[in-house]
This record gives C-alpha cells, structure tokens and sequence, in this order.
C-alpha cells in the first residue's frame, strides 16, 4: 500500500526514509542475479549488431541512460522511442541486435506494439520488469526481475524506487560486459577523450618522465656529501642510486637527508648507500600517469621513478609535473 504522506517528519527524516527505502529496493536485487541474469549477459556478449533499449516515460529515460553506459563501456548501444518506432524508427532494429525492453508493468501498450517486429525477425529479447508475469515477460526470451515493495513516493505513484533499482540493474549489466571483455582504461579513453574522465587516463608514466641527463642518477657508493650536491644541482629533491650494474637498489630524498643530519653527529664517511631508502615505490613506463599520482597521494611523496622490467630507472616522475599535464 503506498504511504501516507506525514507532516511530522522533517526534511532529514523524509530524504533519509527514501534513501533507506531506495537501498533495500537494490540489495535485494542480489538475490536476482542468477541463471536469467547470466543469460542475459551472454545474450549480449555474442551479439553481433547492437543493443537497442527501448522503454516509455521514466523507463524510456532509464534506459538512455543504460544505452549511454553500455556504449561507453564498449557495447554499442542504441535508444528506440517506442512510440515513435511505429513510424518508421523500428527500421533500426537488425536481426543481428538484441532488444532490452523495459516496463515496469510490463503492459505498456507503446512496447507490446513493438513485439510483432521482434518477432518476426528472431530477434532476441530481454525484458527488464517489475511484473514476472506480464505479456512482455512472456514474449520476452529472458526476464530480468526488477520488481520493488514500494515506490519512495509516498503517494505511491511517482516513479522512483522503481526507476534506481532499473538504472542498477542496467549498471550491473554493463559492469559485467565490460569486466567480460576486458575492457581496459585504455579503451575507455578511446570513448572519452574530451573532458575530465579522459584527461585522468591520457597520459602514461613514459609521456611525462624526467629523462636522460637530467635524471638524477647517483652509484650507491658515492659519498652522502657528493650526492647531496647532485640533488642540489639537478634540483629534482631527491637522487636515484643504482648499483654497479645499473640497477636501483634505492632512493636518496630531502626527507633522508635531514634524516642523515639529525642522527650522525659527522656524515664525512657516509656512503648513499649508507642512507638510502630501499625499495622505493616505483612505476613502469607503460603505467598509466593517474596511477603513478594515486600512489603519491596514498603515500604521501611526491616523486616515484620509473623503472624497465630489470628494474634500471628510465626516469623519474614528479608530482608537480603531472597536475600541470591535468592528469586526476
């Protein structure tokens, strides 16, 4: 039954109320997630045209969305007004396409118009309702149950439990496409190249690394003293010790030296290697830049050097260095 409206709660009571009830309305679409779900998923998967979503009113803008968040995570994605696919839209539909029709009644008339066409042409079907037993469940070749106890609305009337649990199912489906294929923060950025969600994956360690001369490079034997100099000189705040063969076994920064300074009461006999850090964090070339800036701020540095697969330093990233690129 729906609510009674109450004019005694206050604002936070009301806004808390439909948060709770929102909530409960998805965990319980974990319950859901079985073999229907699965199929769904495959259904998908091997298509080998589009995904045309198609839904009336609220479900109708639900399920842009969903089109919109499948497109980007690599499956390409199609809205079909349901109304205006009886003059001439339903065209779109291939024989290679799957249709994902939402209602929640499953008894929109506007949709059920479009089963002759699907049929006809085998075109697989799945049916996103909150009525298992509707006539589009029915036609449907896989349901997907989004059926909810009650709407936030206290009238019961306005769509909105109803529409966050569609848009959720929508999600879990892309998520699972995506994590199918194998989608990868690079071919994201292949959909996104403008705008903040691409700028954070643009650039990779290698396109912003110090390099050659000016890279930092100290033998692990070179006096603390000499070093301290090579840090002054290169003006990077820290020297990147490597051993007779190349490799680096260690970091020299700002931080050990007055580290150095505050314990030995003389430094005259002090080697790097003396007062390194060993095994600093570091990042591959290939590494995307975003990561190498997660790790500074999670460990509060703010430079990370970037080593080949035989952990030799090919250069050296700074943090300043990545937030003038934009990278987030």
């Amino acid at each position: 039954m729906p609510m009674v409206l109450s004019r005694t709660k206050t604002i936070e009571e009301i806004a808390q109320e439909v948060f709770d009830i929102e909530a409960q309305a998805i965990l319980k679409l974990k319950d859901r997630v079985g073999a229907n779900f699965e199929q769904a998923i495959n259904l998908i998967y091997n298509c080998h045209g589009r995904v045309i979503i198609t839904g009336m009113g609220k479900s109708g803008h639900i399920g842009r969305k969903i089109a919109a968040t499948l497109t980007s995570t690599g499956t390409p994605s199609y809205f079909l007004h349901p109304a205006e696919s009886t003059h001439g839209d339903s065209g779109i539909i291939t024989r290679q396409d799957v249709v994902i029709a939402i209602s929640n009644s499953g008894e929109t008339a506007e949709l059920l118009n479009l089963l002759p066409l699907i049929k006809r042409f085998e075109v697989p079907m799945i049916a996103m309702t909150g009525k298992t037993n509707s006539t589009l469940s029915q036609k449907a070749d896989v349901t997907l149950d989004i059926s909810i106890e009650r709407e936030a609305c206290p009238l019961g009337k306005a769509p909105t439990t109803s529409t966050t649990a569609t848009l959720a199912m929508g999600d879990a489906i892309a998520i699972c496409l995506l994590q199918k294929r194998g989608f990868t923060e690079e071919d994201f950025l292949l959909f996104h190249p403008s705008g903040a969600l691409g700028k954070g994956i643009l650039y990779k360690a290698t396109d912003l690394m110090i390099k050659d001369e000016r890279l930092p490079l100290v033998s692990e034997t070179t006096s603390f003293k000499e070093a301290i100099k090579l840090i002054s000189d290169k003006k990077l705040g820290c020297a990147i010790a490597v051993n007779n063969n190349g490799i680096m076994t260690g970091i020299l920064t700002d931080g050990d030296i007055r580290r150095t300074l505050l314990k030995y009461t003389s430094a005259e006999n002090l080697t790097v290697k003396d007062v390194m850090t060993i095994n600093p964090k570091t990042v591959q070339p290939s590494d995307l830049a975003a990561k190498a800036l997660a790790i500074m701020e999670k460990h509060s540095i703010t430079s990370l050097v970037v080593i080949d697969e035989n952990s030799r330093p090919e250069g050296l990233l700074h943090v300043h260095d990545l937030l003038k690129a934009g990278v987030a």
